[in-house]
């Protein structure tokens, strides 16, 4: 089709290619009497879009006949120059006349396709993008700053899109097919990814990428973004520091393993930290951390290692720290027992919507082991094991806050007795549709102060003085 040079020029509209196979949005009808030339416009629109895929399917067919990556040497930046230098002359060898920015975009697609992960590498570029949900080849959606949009971003097909996420399970060893339709994964810079493909998913494959960053977050960021106060961020390093155990409560989007992962900053270089993950995403900075991470059983149903076994195992590893991205079942058993037998100053996290509720919740999973345990003997071995529980909610408009840092303080018969050491008071929802409040310290002094001052930690009584700590401004 472009082997020989055409008189037709193939100019693209500024919106990212689609599929022939793609369907029309319904459009308004037009006034009696009206010409309709929009209709015809949309075709030739669509007719160039699919030339362009098509060309750049040929171009980047013909490189990877003609592509020797062995000979290449270099660092990554040297090999793709080389690469584009490739692509550049296949582009030549087509004569076909795309302007100079049409061009360019050609080149650049066929190197994402080549090097990267084809449409998504736009997306992933964007820090401003927290999270890719694709729901079939023509329809990406991103959140930013809390909101989701539909993008203009597209997959050639289904193929197409099938061929990218398994790129993504196959470089971290793990597989997505119609055997094994569901899969988890991560990103090189550590973002989660969830893909689920037909027959599961029946109007083609869903892919859900919660990005980690680059950059990611860190206290001062909290602090800037006001999901914090100083006095809480002291507060809880001065509690890691103490060796105190920490669950991190919240539901889906709170920003848990973000949480986390700042609260693992704060143990000491000295200490030798083993983590303990479905898909690796925590990205400790300190020099002695061993990093598990669970897999799944093969095609033929064996070989499955679970959360439980890693956990269970790491006990024999020496471990001054354990810290597990998240309980979800029976492994929460396991997890009380090590925080109980010695393991102080481990970290974990479990979905729920308050701190009330992860007690409840923790009894389920830990009832998931299949010993008929007693409520009051686990909930003692909560209260027992247990010291701090930090509250992570992402509030009306997309705000992340820790909404409350609460003292575990024991058993009162058979309840678990807790208090609000700190708390975020939501006040309203602002003009632009979000949540505004405001950080108090509720006036408890915990009761471990002492211990946390024999361990070295520094400790400011006015912290839990009555106040207010900070004050969102309504946007």
């Amino acid at each position: 089709m472009f082997g020989k040079r055409s008189t037709t020029t193939i100019k693209l509209p500024p919106k990212a290619p689609a599929t022939a196979e793609r369907k029309e949005p319904p459009r308004p009808k037009a006034a009696p009497g009206a010409s309709a030339p929009a209709d015809a416009k949309v075709k030739v629109s669509d007719d160039k879009l699919e030339a362009f895929n098509q060309l750049k399917s040929k171009i980047h067919r013909k490189l990877i006949e003609q592509l020797d990556m062995a000979r290449m040497t270099g660092d990554d930046e040297t090999v793709r120059q080389q690469v584009r230098e490739v692509v550049e002359h296949l582009c030549e060898q087509e004569n076909t006349l795309l302007n100079f920015n049409e061009r360019q975009r050609l080149i650049n697609e066929v190197l994402d396709e080549t090097f990267g992960l084809g449409p998504l590498e736009v997306l992933l570029a964007d820090p401003t993008v927290s999270d890719i949900l694709i729901n079939g080849p023509r329809q990406i959606f991103v959140e930013r700053k809390g909101r989701l949009s539909l993008t203009e971003v597209r997959f050639r097909d289904d193929a197409h899109l099938m061929h990218v996420i398994d790129k993504i399970v196959s470089a971290v060893g793990r597989r997505c097919d119609e055997v094994s339709p569901m899969v988890d994964a991560r990103l090189k810079d550590g973002s989660r990814v969830n893909a689920v493909i037909p027959p599961l998913a029946i109007d083609g494959a869903s892919v859900s990428i919660r990005r980690f960053g680059a950059d990611p977050l860190t206290f001062d960021d909290y602090i800037a973004f006001n999901s914090c106060t100083e006095q809480m961020r002291d507060f809880l390093k001065a509690c890691v520091l103490s060796r105190f155990n920490v669950l991190i409560v919240g539901g889906t989007g709170s920003g848990k393993t973000t949480l986390l992962n700042n609260l693992s900053a704060f143990i000491p270089e000295s200490e030798r930290i083993v983590t303990i993950e479905d898909a690796a995403e925590l990205q400790l900075r300190q020099p002695h951390v061993v990093r598990l991470e669970s897999r799944p059983a093969n095609i033929e149903g064996k070989g499955r290692i679970a959360i439980r076994d890693l956990l269970i195992n790491s006990l024999r590893m020496r471990p001054d720290r354990i810290v597990v991205g998240e309980c979800r079942g029976p492994e929460t058993l396991d997890m009380l027992q090590a925080m109980n037998t010695g393991h102080d100053g481990s970290l974990t996290t479990i979905h729920a919507n308050s701190t009330r509720d992860a007690v409840a919740r923790v009894e389920t999973m830990v009832m998931m082991a299949g010993f008929e345990l007693p409520i009051r003997a686990i909930r003692q071995q909560f209260a027992s094991a247990i010291q701090i529980i930090v509250q992570a909610q992402r509030l009306t408009g997309g705000p992340r806050k820790m909404t409350s840092v609460t003292e575990v303080q024991g058993m009162e018969g058979d309840i678990i007795t807790m208090q609000d050491i700190f708390a975020y008071e939501q006040l309203g929802i602002g003009p632009s549709g979000k949540a505004y409040g405001r950080f108090v310290a509720t006036g408890i002094r915990p009761s471990f102060v002492e211990r946390m001052k024999s361990s070295g930690a520094h400790v400011d009584p006015r912290w839990f003085e009555r106040q207010v700590l900070s004050e969102d401004a309504p946007e």
